[in-house]
C-alpha cells in the first residue's frame, strides 16, 4: 500500500485524479500496488496534513494560487525528503520545468489534459524508484555501523525520525533507549497518558 498526496486548485481535477487512481491498477516493480490518496485544493492545508501523515509520492499542479507548485513541493520536500515528487501542468513552461527539477527535486513533469495509464504508469515508476532509493540508504547505513562509521543508536534514530514525519527530534538517553519530553506528558492531544 502506498500513500499520495495531490494537491491542485480545481475540485473537477482532484475528483478526477482520485477516480483514475481507484479505478487504474498502479504497478511498482513487478507487483501491483494500491494507492491510498489524499487530495487538497489549498496548498497549505496540504503542507499541515504532510506534517503528521507519511507519503511516498505527492503530485501538485503547476500554477496555484496562493503558492505555486515549485514553491509547494519545495515546502513539502523539506517536511518529507524522502517522498517522490511529481508535478502536472496545462502549461509547457521550460524555465518552471528547469525550477522544479533544480528546486524542488520533481522526477516528473505530466502534461494536462494527461493520459490515464501514462499517469498511473509515471506514478508507478516514481514508486519504484523511491523504494530502490530507500533500499540504497538502507545498505549504505548498514555498511556504515559495519564499517564503525555510523553507530546503531544513529542508525536507530534515522530510521524513526524517516518512518514518521511529526517526529521532528528524539532524545536519546546514554544507554541507546529513546526520552520521553516530560513536559509534554500533561498537554492535551500529545498523545501520553
Amino acid at each position: 500500500m502506498s500513500r499520495i498526496l495531490i494537491v491542485d486548485d480545481e475540485e473537477a481535477i482532484l475528483k478526477s485524479l482520485r477516480r483514475v487512481l481507484s479505478l487504474t491498477p498502479c504497478m511498482v516493480g513487478d507487483r501491483v500496488c494500491s494507492l491510498t490518496v489524499d487530495t487538497f485544493s489549498v496548498a497549505a492545508e496540504a503542507l499541515e496534513k504532510a506534517r503528521h501523515t507519511a507519503y511516498d509520492l505527492v503530485l501538485s499542479d503547476y500554477r496555484m494560487p496562493g503558492m505555486d507548485g515549485v514553491s509547494f513541493l519545495k515546502a513539502f520536500r523539506e517536511i518529507q525528503p524522502d517522498a517522490a515528487r511529481l508535478i502536472l501542468s496545462g502549461y509547457a513552461d521550460l524555465n518552471g520545468l528547469i525550477g522544479a527539477i533544480n528546486e524542488a527535486g520533481i522526477s516528473r513533469f505530466m502534461s494536462k489534459p494527461w493520459n490515464d495509464y501514462e499517469l498511473v504508469a509515471a506514478i508507478g515508476q516514481a514508486l519504484a524508484l523511491r523504494e530502490l532509493s530507500l533500499e540504497n540508504q538502507r545498505l549504505a547505513d548498514q555498511a556504515r555501523v559495519a564499517m564503525g562509521t555510523l553507530s546503531p543508536a544513529e542508525l536507530e534514530r534515522r530510521r524513526l525520525e524517516s518512518e514518521e514525519p511529526g517526529i521532528t527530534h528524539v532524545i536519546w538517553g546514554e544507554d541507546g533507549s529513546v526520552l520521553l519530553d516530560e513536559s509534554l506528558l500533561d498537554e492535551p492531544g500529545k498523545g501520553f497518558s
